[in-house]
């Protein structure tokens, strides 16, 4: 008989077959019979067979089988989607592409995702216990869509962490609008707002692909964005964009637009674009600024058309410092005498043009050097043209422009430096706007010019070039001498054409492009400068600026204690050491919160972080751009919006990103 039948067989499903059960059975010989007795998955003897297996074995039923398989399959799906979240975590920090071109098992470049995962499980023991070739076919979790699952996990506990520090105050717009490698047209957008240390910072926010860039749908893409993190315009206190139609115009311009959604949202335009532009209208108008840089880029043409010619440029650096070191004209020791480059100038980076006159003038014997070698050893349209930019190089006139570039781009170079920091208050960039106009009028003085052509003149004694005698008459060097400033003696060509006018052409367009300096808004926020012992301070500017520019921001009751905070606050921090020797608005409001005088002087905070978010520059924005431009390059340029958006997040905000927990991602995944 079958045992397992005699046992566990069903009478009442399955009736009959006393003769198999009771009998015995003798015909085993046929095997068919057999099959024919086992049947189907279903039969009696199938389920006569669980029976006795579960009776035999009751640990193993289905249910607790089932259950304890589901507990050890989830440890080892957590343990490989945490490896999986490490390797992506630092592919994202670092802004690396994922995916390899050929990702088959035979492949020598799987790409950087598997590669590293692979490199983990061959030196970590535990690693290549759940991945891999040890993890099940069909849970790897390596493919393609977890990955971007995984990443957009990422980025929205990333994003989550900056709206939790902006807390729901109030903060200022940073936009703009660029294309990215693959010519599509993205509008980046920072926040700009005042953390719980009392810091001013900048935060990227999201990146959108937009279909045009009109003011309307720039307007429908930023206020999509915001809902998405459940912000509104009404929030909003202050604009940052470029000087594009399309962004302040005052008519149809975003700039508009918002305000008429949140009239205290002050635009302002952005102080290092403004400064830019004015660099740009001083070369534009002045001849010989124009001059110069023209034959900068003679002489960049003729020194990087070629690698023979740039080698010889790094050999001549090299010989003019070994002759230095002889005679101990310079000093060595570890980042000093560093091989410098002559980059090509770009107007949309004012930077680079300052740079290029420092190298220049840094590598002059080096250079002069190349081009006589040149003149020398090349055929004769390159020998031309060497002997040429060697003659206008060699000329006092060239030296004089170079030097005084130098001189302008110097002081400008800091205030667009001082600009671009991300904690800049708008108060300390008008004195900085102030400052630089200062120096540069010190600078046009008597003083100043006699003290520029001394090192104008020492430098031509060094490097033994003719010094021309400001008394006698003037001679053009790389221009035509007939009908060019015939009769001009030198100094009235080097001294008032070039000198007093192209600083007075400077300091014409600082004016005019920082005329915002001057209105009243400004000078009210100017009232709450921290130097010099609060020297600045004026209560009735900084009453009016509560109850003219932001009078909806604040209740009655404020309004009535704001005369008597301020009074109270002022004589507070003139006493307290620790207010002393502050340099701008971001120290004091930083100073405030560490002394917890927030809370005592609630109202007058609030102010100052009305001040602070006001934007300055919107060089957050172009940070955004040339990160996007790192991530997005040619072998990634198919890469989808939100994708893109995902990996900017993670990247450029890696503060918060090294913040997030494993497990919040894992647990949002």
């Amino acid at each position: 008989f079958c045992f397992v039948c005699y046992l566990f067989k069903d009478k009442r499903k399955c009736p009959g077959g006393d003769t198999f059960v009771k009998g015995g059975w003798r015909n085993w010989h046929l095997k068919s019979r057999l099959k024919k007795h086992m049947g189907t998955v279903s039969s009696a003897h199938a389920e006569a067979q669980e029976k006795y297996d579960r009776f035999t074995t009751p640990r193993t039923s289905i249910r607790e089988s089932i259950a304890s398989n589901t507990t050890q399959y989830k440890a080892l799906y957590k343990l490989r989607l945490t490896w999986t979240l490490k390797c992506l975590r630092f592919l994202l920090r670092q802004g690396l592409a994922f995916r390899g071109h050929d990702e088959s098992e035979d492949s020598l470049n799987k790409g950087n995702f598997l590669e590293l995962l692979n490199w983990l499980a061959g030196n970590f023991e535990e690693v290549d216990r759940v991945v891999l070739k040890n993890a099940p076919q069909n849970c790897k979790m390596t493919c393609h869509q977890v990955q971007h699952e995984l990443i957009k996990c990422c980025a929205q506990e990333t994003t989550k962490l900056v709206i939790e520090e902006l807390g729901g105050q109030n903060f200022a717009i940073l936009a703009d609008e660029s294309a990215d490698v693959y010519q599509n047209e993205q509008l980046a957008v920072c926040l700009r707002y005042v953390d719980k240390k009392g810091r001013a910072v900048e935060r990227f926010l999201g990146v959108a692909h937009v279909e045009d860039t009109s003011a309307m749908t720039l307007k429908a893409a930023v206020e999509h964005m915001l809902m998405k993190y459940n912000l509104t315009f009404a929030m909003v206190r202050g604009q940052g964009y470029d000087g594009a139609s399309n962004m302040k115009g005052n008519a149809n311009g975003l700039k508009k637009l918002i305000m008429d959604e949140s009239p205290y949202a002050y635009y302002v335009h952005c102080f290092a674009h403004q400064l830019q532009l004015t660099l740009v209208a001083v070369a534009k108008e002045s001849g010989d600024c124009t001059w110069f840089f023209g034959q900068l880029v003679i002489l960049l043409n003729v020194l990087g058309n070629s690698c023979k010619k740039m080698r010889m440029l790094r050999m001549a650096q090299a010989e003019e410092l070994i002759d230095a070191l002889e005679l101990e004209q310079v000093q060595t020791g570890r980042g000093l005498n560093q091989e410098m480059g002559l980059g090509r100038p770009c107007d949309t980076h004012w930077g680079s043009h300052y740079k290029t006159v420092m190298h220049v003038i840094s590598m002059y014997p080096a250079i002069r050097r190349v081009l006589v070698k040149i003149g020398k050893e090349y055929t004769t349209a390159e020998a031309q043209s060497a002997m040429t930019m060697l003659t206008s190089f060699r000329s006092f006139e060239f030296v004089f422009m170079a030097h005084l570039m130098q001189e302008i781009f110097g002081y400008t170079e800091d205030l667009s430096r001082a600009l671009q920091k991300k904690d800049q208050d708008i108060v300390n960039a008008m004195e900085l706007v102030d400052l630089t106009k200062f120096h540069l009028q010190c600078l046009r003085e008597e003083e100043g010019w006699n003290s520029f052509l001394e090192r104008v003149t020492s430098f031509c004694v060094k490097y033994n070039i003719k010094v021309v005698d400001m008394e006698g008459p003037y001679y053009p060097v790389g221009r035509p001498k007939r009908g060019f400033y015939n009769g001009a003696m030198n100094y009235h060509r080097f001294h008032v054409d070039m000198f007093v006018s192209v600083i007075d052409r400077q300091l014409r367009e600082l004016n005019d492009r920082f005329d915002e300096v001057n209105t009243e808004l400004l000078s009210c926020m100017a009232a709450f400068s921290p130097l010099n012992s609060f020297a600045a301070y004026d209560q009735a500017k900084l009453v009016t600026l509560a109850t003219k520019f932001y009078p909806k921001y604040y209740t009655t009751e404020e309004l009535s204690k704001l005369p008597w905070q301020l009074t109270m606050y002022i004589s507070h921090v003139r006493r307290d050491e620790r207010f002393k020797n502050l340099k701008n608005l971001c120290e004091l409001s930083v100073k405030l919160v560490e002394t917890e005088k927030d809370d005592q002087y609630h109202v007058v905070y609030k102010l100052l972080k009305l001040v602070l978010i006001l934007p300055v520059a919107t060089a957050s924005v172009e940070r955004v751009f040339s990160t996007m431009n790192f991530v997005k390059n040619k072998q990634r340029n198919k890469m989808g919006d939100e994708y893109l958006n995902n990996c900017l997040v993670t990247f450029i905000e890696r503060e918060f990103f090294g913040q997030v927990n494993d497990r919040d991602i894992i647990n949002l995944f």
